[in-house]
Formats: structure tokens, C-alpha cells, sequence
């Protein structure tokens, strides 16, 4: 796991940092898409970013200026043979606070396998895997096998970070490029399941984590960059 960050000369120089990179670097796909807007925003978040957290009205939340954002990474959990990697962490501060904000980048692709379908032949780290994600989560029974376990490790990823930089506050984004809101259906169920407190429309705040806070939300990308066309570094 590097802990040791380049910075981008263009959004091309995101492909390499992907875990399949020839397949996943396509116009109109989330890996893509991601890499234009963050480029385009740079040195602040982008704008859509901006207004979902601001739309809270909290304080904490509010008027965040970006210090950094580091594409794909990556953060160790107990079990199971790979870190998990997210698509953009964001660490940003306001007068109030820093906030390290975990984005899930997406079109129209799936969150991955359900809960049931990990557990279905599940090896022991795995299953230790998944008990600890619950446990973070402030859980207090196991989750349904309906819900997409891509959900639980994203969350968890941006709570760990949030604790190995002393934030107050970390925040697991959805940043959806689909104007369908295509897979929100399955956000919803995540948020529900965790019994949070819905703070808007596109943001909620999962109870039972005592040493900081934890927001789910889903943020609506701007539709012109799925036609953002960037060059391969391969």
C-alpha cells in the first residue's frame, strides 16, 4: 500500500492507479468520468460536491475548502486478501473542522456483490471481514443479505481514514454520474438498515459510532462528463 502521492498532470494520469486499467477507462464510465470532474474542480471540490454538503446547513459541513484529494485509495481491513480501494479520498477543512470525505464513484454500475453472495462460500477472513464492518458500522445485528457489501467497505474505509488523520467527521459520497440515480434504490436500503438519521435529501448521519462522526450521501455529477474523452497513459 503506498503512502507516498505524485501529483496528476492531467486526469489521464488516474488510469494506472485502477485496478484493471484497460478495462475500466472508458468514456462514460464512472473511472472516467471521476478523473475529468476532479481535474476540471482542481484546486476545490467539485461544485456538486460543494452544494450536497452545504445543503446540511451544518457548520461542520459547510463552505469546505479541498487540501487534498489521492485517486484509488487504499486502506487495509482485517481479513480477506485485499485492501479497499476508493475511488477519490478527499481531505478537506473549513474553519470548524477537517472532514475526510470517502467517494464512490459511479454510472450505472452495480455496488458488487450482496452481503448473501459473500457469505455464500466465504472463507473465515472473509467472514471476519464482514463481522468487522458491521461492528464499525455500529451495527447491532448482521445485516441483511440484500444489502451490497461494496457499501459496508467504502463507509468503513472513510471512517478509518477520518481516525488515522484526527478528523471529527468523514463522509462515504456516492458521486453518481447517471442522472437516473441509477443503484440509489440500494444507498437507501444501506441508510435505512443502519437506521440514520436523514439530515437531507442526499445526506444521512449513521448513529452508534462514538468516537466521531459518520455521514452516508449521494451526490448527482454533472452530465457533461460522461462525455469527457480522456487519453489513455498505458
Amino acid at each position: 500500500m503506498k503512502r507516498i502521492f505524485v501529483p496528476t498532470q492531467s486526469g489521464s494520469d488516474w488510469q494506472r492507479l485502477l485496478g484493471k486499467p484497460s478495462l475500466h477507462w472508458k468514456m462514460g464510465r464512472s473511472a472516467m468520468s471521476a478523473a475529468a470532474c476532479w481535474e476540471d474542480a482542481n484546486p476545490d471540490l467539485p461544485a456538486d460536491v460543494l452544494q450536497t454538503l452545504n445543503a446540511s446547513d451544518d457548520p461542520a459541513l459547510k463552505d469546505l475548502e479541498l487540501l487534498a484529494a489521492i485517486p484509488e485509495w487504499e486502506v487495509d481491513l482485517p481479513g480477506g486478501k485485499r485492501p479497499s480501494q476508493t475511488d477519490v479520498l478527499a481531505v478537506a477543512r473549513n474553519t470548524t473542522n477537517l472532514v475526510v470525505i470517502g467517494v464512490e464513484a459511479k454510472v450505472d454500475e452495480a455496488f458488487g456483490p450482496t452481503i448473501g453472495e459473500k457469505r455464500a462460500g466465504s472463507s473465515a477472513g472473509q467472514l471476519e471481514r464482514l463481522a468487522y464492518l458491521e461492528k464499525e458500522l455500529g451495527s447491532t445485528k448482521p445485516l441483511p443479505d440484500s444489502i451490497r457489501y461494496q457499501l459496508l467497505h467504502r463507509s468503513v474505509s472513510a471512517l478509518l481514514t477520518a481516525r488515522a488523520f484526527h478528523a471529527p467527521i468523514a463522509v462515504m459520497l456516492v458521486h453518481s454520474f447517471c442522472q437516473a440515480s441509477t443503484w440509489r434504490g440500494d444507498f437507501a436500503s444501506f441508510c435505512t438498515e443502519l437506521s440514520c438519521k436523514q439530515v437531507t435529501a442526499d445526506l444521512y448521519e449513521v448513529p452508534n459510532i462514538t468516537d466521531r462522526r459518520l455521514l452516508l450521501g449521494w451526490c448527482k455529477g454533472n452530465a457533461c462528463y460522461l462525455g469527457a474523452e480522456l487519453p489513455s497513459a498505458l
